[in-house]
């Protein structure tokens, strides 16, 4: 058995990579975060190249793939702190209005999302808040155990003060009705989904992290050396390492359990978001220490990696949340085989 990802999705990980450093410089961040305007540009060019129809199927003008295809170009997009709602489109939206969604509904939004004509947010019902409602032309939200497919013509959001201006969070005021409803029962998946994305974003969010501070310590001097001959800073960096890798493989698991159904996937997202969520803040706080001052500085670009990573590490359930969930599965475990 090949315990490993094919050249296509090797490529396209290498082509969404290529696009990101290229739309998505540390540059633009600045831009968004200096009130600039949002560009459609990015977008569209990432619904040319497949990425927003990965999970579509391909009579909707997608491509047909599943999560394993998806989590690397996640990762790349957590590695550009990229400013779009590709968890709450890509990897939510478009694969539950495929699984759920009416004759209608699927007619109206698959096509429009795969080729970057739309975008659809995302509301669990755990959380009070929204990504990038604003320019959203659609909202999947999650009400009294049941999904609706909300227009954006039928509802309000108000945005609040984020941490971070080019992930913007708002409140919502949505009108539900029967027509609105997707079918499948399929509304405890959103928030496992969103955590399985999470993670796989926070993941590359943890390689930039690790990349920069490895980089700045080689060039940093102290004492007539580069800081990153010191020993305590070699120690530092390698725990990181081992955490991000470890973290990444427990991600990958858990993208081949959503793909194939897996009775154990629950499980398995909660082990990666909780895993993902400790290694991105290991490297967040070693990143900004081994960076000193300025790494918290405007001039500097490494404070877009690290808030925007402290915001995903709570989002979909912090570590604390799903390593609760695991616990209580192991318990659960522990009663059946007592009773056997």
């Amino acid at each position: 058995m090949k315990f490993d990802f094919t050249d296509e999705q090797y490529a396209l990980r290498d082509a969404a990579r290529e696009l990101f450093e290229k739309e998505s410089s540390p540059a633009r961040l600045r831009e968004l975060w200096g009130g600039g305007a949002r560009d459609a540009r990015l977008w569209r060019a990432m619904g040319e190249m497949g990425l927003l129809g990965l999970m579509i199927p391909e009579q909707f003008g997608g491509m047909g793939g599943d999560e394993v295809d998806l989590v690397l170009v996640l990762e790349e997009s957590g590695r550009a702190a990229l400013p779009e709602p590709v968890i709450e489109t890509v990897a939510i939206a478009g694969p539950m209005i495929a699984a759920g969604g009416s004759d209608d509904q699927k007619q109206e939004w698959l096509p429009r999302l795969a080729s970057g004509d739309a975008k659809v947010t995302v509301q669990v019902e755990a959380s009070p808040f929204v990504v990038d409602a604003d320019i959203a032309d659609a909202l999947l939200i999650e009400k009294d155990a049941a999904l609706h497919l909300v227009p954006s013509t039928h509802f309000d959001a108000a945005a609040i003060q984020t941490e971070d201006p080019s992930r913007r969070l708002f409140t919502v005021t949505a009108k539900l009705s029967d027509a609105t409803r997707l079918g499948g029962g399929l509304f405890s998946q959103m928030f496992l989904r969103g955590a399985w994305a999470t993670a796989a974003v926070l993941n590359g969010i943890a390689m930039r992290l690790l990349e920069m501070t490895v980089a700045h310590v080689k060039s940093r001097q102290q004492f007539g050396r580069p800081v990153g001959s010191f020993q305590a800073v070699k120690h530092k960096l390698a725990s990181a390492a081992v955490l991000i890798e470890s973290s990444r493989s427990c991600t990958w698991y858990a993208a081949y359990a959503l793909a194939k159904d897996l009775p154990d996937a629950p499980v398995a997202i909660s082990a990666a978001k909780a895993y993902a969520s400790e290694a991105e803040g290991y490297i967040n706080t070693e990143a900004l220490q081994c960076h000193a001052g300025i790494g918290f500085t405007w001039e500097h670009d490494l404070h877009f990696w690290l808030k925007r990573g402290r915001a995903l590490e709570q989002a979909y359930g912090s570590a604390r949340h799903h390593r609760a969930i695991l616990a209580h599965h192991v318990f659960d475990e522990l009663d059946r085989g007592s009773e056997r």
